[in-house]
């Protein structure tokens, strides 16, 4: 297997790879692709899109067939046609486009939510998953952050939750822009200028959209449902339930999801590989690319060495 190169320091980061619009089961989304080869679905956290793929996809697009969607409601997707962001609404979008476009089974990865919902998709149609990549999976956890947002908590009690989205639409696109940043990466400071406006165009984009402040908190409020999910449909049971070959890769310096949800992953899953990303925060697949394609390269060359034995 191959990879590309990317851009070196000082030089301009790839742009975002072109998208369309395509109808799933009457949900539209806005998917981007590259490369072609085997079939590789990427799926973006909370608040993401289909850019926070564009690196990695470079990465691997010599040999996989690379797409990343805009979930319901995030990037340029249109919101869900019934108004549901739980987590079973955006993996039905993932699953029914996943059938929709390929008739085997996909390298899955997940960033966050993204990772949460790769994971009970894996296990409810292991079927369509040939290998699962979580990176900083928001699988439950109860301990709290330390350096979190700590206004993401009101976003879950519908009253304040207003009250914060009308705060937080005061505030300028550029503050918010640099707010997002600053919690996912362990060193901001190492984002390129370019990506920089990338963010800010994405924000302006997304804050003209009607649908922009209930994608956000009823997307959060659906992953919180998932921490007091009872019995097989937990999401911790269905980690425990994968038979996938699986990549677990974890910021050290992660602000949202603990490292301890990635090792506990690891653990859980069985046979899963746990790479904790030193230098990364909470987007390893941003911040350290190269880490993340290498370790995904090497899972899959494993597999394909033991099929040959």
């Amino acid at each position: 297997m191959t990879r590309k190169a990317l851009p070196g320091k000082g030089e301009r980061p790839l742009p975002p790879w072109p998208g369309q619009s395509v109808e799933v089961d009457e949900q539209r989304l806005f998917v981007r692709r590259t490369g072609a080869g085997e079939p590789a679905l990427f799926v973006h956290g909370l608040g993401g899109s289909a850019t926070n793929w564009t690196d990695l996809m470079a990465l691997l697009a010599d040999d996989y067939d690379c797409r990343a969607i805009d979930l319901p409601g995030f990037g340029r997707s249109a919101p869900p046609v019934v108004g549901d962001y739980s987590i079973d609404t955006h993996v039905s979008a993932a699953l029914g486009y996943l059938r929709q476009t390929w008739d085997e089974p996909v390298h899955l990865f997940g960033n966050s939510l993204g990772g949460a919902l790769a994971v009970r998709l894996a296990a409810t149609a292991p079927d369509a998953v040939r290998t699962l990549t979580l990176v900083s999976p928001a699988l439950p956890s109860y301990r709290p952050r330390v350096g979190s947002d700590p206004r993401l908590p009101l976003l879950l009690v519908p009253g304040l939750a207003a009250m914060v989205t009308r705060t937080l639409s005061r505030h300028s696109t550029s503050r918010r822009t640099e707010a997002i940043i600053n919690l996912c990466f362990a060193d901001p400071t190492s984002l390129p200028p370019e990506r920089f406006s990338e963010a800010l165009e994405e924000m302006r984009l997304r804050r003209g959209m009607a649908w922009y402040a209930d994608a956000l908190t009823l997307s959060l409020r659906g992953l919180v449902r998932e921490f007091v999910t009872p019995g097989p449909a937990s999401l911790w049971r269905q980690a425990a339930s994968l038979r996938v070959p699986t990549l677990v890769v974890h910021g050290r310096h992660d602000r949202l999801v603990p490292l301890a949800v990635g090792t506990r992953a690891a653990r859980v899953i069985p046979g899963a590989r746990l790479v904790i990303a030193e230098e990364s925060g909470h987007v390893a697949q941003l911040e350290q690319p190269h880490l993340v394609a290498d370790s995904f390269l090497e899972l899959v060359g494993d597999l394909d060495a033991s099929a040959r034995v």
